[in-house]
């Protein structure tokens, strides 16, 4: 019997040494060389590396949860994570701990404490995209990372008029890619989302689309990009959009725009 109690002792000991704390990091990332945010095998992912990082620092397995799973090649100003640890070491500890580890393409902005039900996708209430398209006639090879380089002609006009068209609440079917992930995860998850504001702006030479809305479906920006380019192309009317956002079948809609000129701006919650 006294076995017993010495051993339960020693358990409520280790237990309260492992207060489960629930942790949230703001990352910046270049996603060039990685095949996007979730972990694959044999694969370079910015999921696979944090997690790395952070089982080197606290000596737990864990998997980080993002705000969203960007693609291969997708960049971040402000991607968020979660993930909970039973290690002391003070938030910010981790940033500096974290940057020592992680890959130089990979950089954690800023840790913070988040409540028990915080998690960086499920508690998210809206997020921000930034599209860039390079319109000089010559791309720096410095910046064809970050763009997608589109020299040709392209009516700027009306796909600044037409970008308010997605605004609003719509069944966004004709612009999202089959996603496996999201159909185990979710199961016939519904297509609708919420567009608050959709927009063209013209920066020297740079046409730059910036959308916010409660959430993207896989490669919606990017179809949307693809789907204004028709619009500059004059292969699709200004009118036309609306009828493919209504149609909901992706067929009806663009190509999907390169990965790398996309960027995932913030999170909102």
């Amino acid at each position: 019997m006294p076995e017993k109690g010495l051993d339960e002792a020693t358990s409520a000991e280790d237990s309260e040494q492992k207060v489960m704390r629930n942790l949230k990091l703001t990352m910046a990332y270049d996603g060039s060389e990685f095949a996007g945010w979730q972990v694959q095998p044999d694969a370079a992912t910015i999921q696979g590396a944090l997690a790395s990082a952070i089982g080197r620092l606290t000596g737990e397995k864990v998997l980080p949860q993002g705000s969203g799973r960007t693609d291969a090649g997708v960049h971040a100003l402000a991607q968020v994570a979660s993930f909970g640890t039973g290690s002391p070491m003070p938030v910010e500890n981790f940033v500096k701990a974290l940057n020592d580890i992680l890959p130089p393409a990979i950089r954690v902005l800023d840790a913070s404490e988040a409540s028990a039900d915080f998690h960086a996708r499920k508690s998210a209430r809206a997020k921000t995209y930034r599209y860039r398209i390079l319109r000089a006639p010559i791309c720096p090879p410095f910046l064809a990372r970050y763009v997608w380089h589109f020299p040709y002609p392209l009516d700027e006009e009306a796909m600044k008029t037409t970008a308010g068209t997605v605004e609003g609440e719509h069944d966004f079917t004709s612009f999202a890619a089959v996603d496996p992930e999201r159909r185990r995860e979710e199961g016939e998850a519904s297509n609708v989302r919420t567009i608050f504001s959709s927009a063209w702006t013209r920066e020297e030479d740079e046409l730059i689309y910036t959308v916010r809305g409660s959430g993207f479906l896989h490669h919606m920006v990017r179809n949307l990009v693809g789907t204004f380019i028709l619009v500059g192309k004059n292969s699709v009317r200004v009118t036309q959009l609306r009828e493919i956002v209504e149609a909901r079948n992706r067929s009806q809609a663009g190509p999907t725009a390169p990965a790398s000129g996309l960027f995932l701006v913030s999170v909102e919650y």
